[in-house]
């Protein structure tokens, strides 16, 4: 018995060790510059193309591998993104003729397989109201399609992002996501390329996923807060089942446009249900009655959450169903490769402790029970610390 509890103690202190370290990384992601999508609106008229885009100029110019981090303050020259976001916004728009350059270079637009020089018609670059919100700037680029023309392509730079792109003024218009690197196809200028629901739906899982993992911090440590109340299965399912439906619930509504509450009474009401299911599991000895209920309750906040990046994106007409199915779906397997990843590393920490210790395995069961509580006093005492501090800086910072 007190080999054990020197096994534990000592199991503790090298948890909290790991922890602190933990904690001093998520700190400074708490405070997020975060990545969003660009968004092009394509016309063709009276052979004239014009591209109205909506992007973050200076993430753009940068050089930041937008297809990568999920937050700028990651990225190795995250300084020069920080400097120009410094500037005013007349600097900043003196600087956009820099990437109309470099994407003729690529070229951005082909028409009928051949490039179309684009020209820079106007910019527009706001003020820095909040510097931990992204800038998004409008571009307004046109150029000029050969008489006859049937189709056009958008590419997009490796790097620079996810980017939406709709086409405009005409039937059947085509709406899609393009990745970094990648480009639409032919799209038929005369319009019908309106996107399929079962494209739809493959297009926007990935989007889900992706706002899980690895770009949704905040509810990586909500769901990991569920995880660690108990380490019987039962608990965790009733308290999963209460957050997805309520979610996806609150998902619908916020993409239909029927509900729109301001991201600044969100995001703060967000950090305050990660703390209050953090705190909950230290003094907690299992799931009570009241506890889906509660978790139903955040799973709606969280549900809004979602739906504001989802709008971000836009979802194509044709589609929309379809699309809401796919970004749920994303959503939901990037919790459950949250808790999975989870239980494995505990499992496979239980595992290696039975076999250093040269023994049978028939008391792994037990030895995981024991662990699990280590690491979720542990685990939660630091959940409810970074989402303190989240609650602080989207409040008062």
């Amino acid at each position: 018995m007190r080999g054990l509890s020197r096994l534990l103690a000592l199991r503790l202190v090298f948890l909290t060790a790991v922890s602190s370290m933990w904690l001093m990384m998520l700190a400074p992601m708490a405070a997020a510059h975060e990545v969003v999508p660009s968004i092009t609106d394509v016309t063709v008229e009276g052979g004239t193309l014009s591209m109205a885009l909506r992007t973050n100029i200076e993430a753009q110019l940068s050089g930041i591998d937008l297809d990568v981090v999920a937050d700028t303050d990651e990225a190795e020259n995250a300084a020069d993104y920080d400097a120009l976001r410094a500037l005013a916004g007349a600097a900043v728009a003196a600087r956009a003729e820099e990437l109309v350059q470099t994407w003729n270079t690529l070229p951005l637009i082909t028409v009928d397989g051949a490039a179309v020089a684009l020209t820079l018609e106007a910019v527009e670059v706001p003020e820095v109201s909040d510097f931990e919100l992204p800038r998004v700037s409008e571009m307004l680029m046109r150029g000029t399609v050969p008489e006859g023309a049937t189709t056009l392509t958008v590419t997009w730079p490796d790097g620079a992002g996810d980017l939406v792109v709709r086409q405009q003024g005409v039937e059947e218009p085509f709406t899609g996501l393009v990745a970094g690197g990648a480009d639409t196809g032919p799209i038929a200028i005369a319009g019908g390329d309106a996107v399929t629901g079962w494209a739809a739906f493959a297009d926007y899982i990935p989007v889900g996923f992706d706002h899980i993992l690895p770009k949704g911090l905040d509810h990586i440590l909500f769901v990991l807060g569920l995880f660690f109340l108990s380490v019987r299965l039962g608990p965790l399912l009733w308290q999963v089942s209460a957050f997805t439906l309520a979610h996806t619930v609150t998902l619908a509504l916020g993409a239909l446009g029927l509900v729109a509450i301001s991201p600044a009474i969100v995001e703060p009401l967000i950090a305050a249900s990660i703390v209050f299911v953090a705190v909950e599991n230290i003094f907690a000895r299992g799931l009570n009655r009241w506890r889906p209920v509660i978790v139903f309750g955040f799973g709606l906040l969280h549900g809004l959450g979602f739906a504001s990046v989802l709008g971000e994106y836009g979802l194509p007409d044709g589609a929309f169903l379809p699309a809401l199915i796919g970004f749920n779906i994303g959503v939901e397997l990037g919790q459950l490769t949250v808790i999975a990843l989870m239980a494995l590393a505990l499992l496979l920490g239980t595992v290696a402790a039975r076999a250093a210790r040269l023994t049978g395995g028939e008391q792994v069961v037990e030895e995981y029970a024991i662990m699990f509580r280590a690491w979720s006093m542990t685990g939660s005492v630091i959940i409810a610390l970074v989402a303190i501090w989240w609650v602080i800086e989207r409040v008062f910072l």
